[in-house]
């Protein structure tokens, strides 16, 4: 080939290399537009589920899919980060997932254990994040320990398993993560789970197993994943009074509320007049029963003991009862404050600390105020001093100074001559025979003192 002909050769690549540019470029946004095109625009609702499974948390999901099913959403997304909870709560939960017929992905966050995994596996499909789990279904009571009832094991690995077959994945693994005393192989991440192990999952490994669809890095890569734009998506929020109490129901604000309540309405009752105790007890009781019963624990009735305990108790004041009274009202007030609480063990354990931290706040303000204590009403303070004007017997004080005569022997009491009447005198300790002269040399009341000699 000619060495004068490559200039020209070169000039034409270039100029078709440049006219092949934009076209491609017009084909990269061709097939951008029709990407982002194929994505739709329904509403997304997203609802977070990171607190303890309680009825609180039912609740407040009840009211979210409500929401999402009156705006006929497409799609909700339950962010999940939760270490399990009650399992009445969550098979309420799971029913109010499969019931709304609306698609339901759950994005596991952080930790879906217990029945954190249970609420998941209903959900139409499961997303990870990368540094997430699933798993560790184990029963466990309310302090802890590991629950080996072989009844209850039994029911919770059995509703674990219909979860699991819901969606079409390995049941066996469900059961493996609540029964600690099966075997279960799993080829498809080379582990064997033996006896005395619970299973639990990293995300990676519940992608494998066919527990995961989907490593999400956020709930906007879920919602795309899903074929949504994501540009009408709601979280639902809380509410104030649903925040507030999940507050309130903490167990050092509860515990602090009840020592308050407790302390406030006996100091009232003790000390009658200042009307501040009576009113923060008033409304430590009162903050402490609206947060449980905003929370889902309590109802109306649980308040009505509390208060029947309440009128029981002030009763005891006044009506004699032998005792009956307290005892009915101090076991209805109990009763109320543990019907109310999400945990019967937590709720004796505050009250336990309760009662003992107001007892010592009792003691010192009594102590403080003794004076004005409900007590002095039914205590005789009058004196009947003669400094007041009281007598018990008319004094014979113009017998002060009169000599007389001893009747009797005086040893050291007996009866004296004065003039022409007769008069009970007594010595100062020594005897006196009679017929001896004595004088009178003090009176006080009906006592009259004689010395002998004169």
């Amino acid at each position: 080939m000619n060495k004068a002909r490559w200039p020209v050769i070169a000039i034409m690549m270039l100029f078709c290399i440049m006219t092949l540019l934009p076209l491609g470029s017009v084909s990269a946004l061709a097939n951008s537009s029709t990407t982002a095109g194929a994505l739709k625009s329904g509403s997304v609702y997203v609802i977070s589920v990171t607190q303890k499974i309680e009825s609180g948390l039912f609740s407040f999901m009840e009211r979210g899919f409500q929401e999402a099913k009156k705006q006929e959403a497409a799609l909700v997304v339950l962010e999940v980060n939760t270490p399990g909870g009650r399992i009445d709560s969550a098979e309420k939960i799971a029913s109010l997932i499969t019931d709304s017929g609306i698609p339901t992905v759950a994005f596991i966050m952080g930790d879906a254990a217990s029945a954190g995994s249970y609420i998941s596996l209903h959900a139409d499909k499961i997303a990870m994040k990368p540094d997430s789990m699933i798993g560790a279904a184990a029963l466990v009571d309310g302090s802890g320990r590991t629950v080996s009832n072989p009844k209850e094991i039994s029911y919770w690995k059995s509703r674990m398993r219909a979860a699991a077959e819901l969606h079409g994945r390995d049941a066996r693994i469900a059961e493996g993560m609540v029964d600690s005393a099966i075997t279960v192989d799993m080829p498809n991440i080379g582990k064997t789970k033996v006896k005395d192990q619970i299973i639990s999952l990293s995300s990676s490994e519940a992608i494998q197993v066919g527990y995961a669809d989907k490593i999400a890095t956020s709930t906007e890569d879920v919602i795309k994943w899903m074929g949504y734009n994501g540009e009408n998506t709601i979280y639902v929020e809380q509410t104030w009074a649903e925040k507030l109490a999940a507050v309130l129901t903490h167990p050092v604000v509860s515990t602090v509320l009840l020592l308050l309540g407790i302390a406030g309405v006996v100091i009232e009752l003790l000390i009658p007049g200042f009307g501040v105790p009576g009113i923060l007890g008033v409304a430590s009781f009162g903050l402490y029963f609206f947060g449980n019963y905003i929370a889902g624990f309590a109802g109306w009735e649980t308040g009505l003991l509390f208060v029947i305990g309440l009128i029981l108790l002030a009763l005891e004041l006044f009506v004699p009862s032998f005792g009956i009274l307290g005892l009915l009202g101090s076991a209805s007030l109990i009763a109320g404050v543990v019907r109310a609480a999400y945990d019967t063990q937590d709720a004796f354990r505050s009250l336990a600390i309760a009662f003992g931290a107001a007892l010592v706040v009792i003691i010192i303000v009594v102590w403080m105020f003794k004076e004005k204590g409900i007590w002095n009403r039914f205590m005789l303070k009058d004196e009947l001093t003669k400094e007041k004007g009281y007598s018990a017997s008319d004094e014979r004080l113009e017998l002060l100074g009169q000599v007389g005569s001893s009747l009797t022997i005086l040893r050291p009491s007996g009866m004296a001559q004065f003039g022409d009447e007769r008069i009970d005198v007594v010595t100062e300790g020594v005897f006196i025979q009679a017929n001896t002269p004595v004088k009178v040399i003090k009176v006080e009341g009906s006592r009259v003192v004689v010395v002998a000699g004169f």
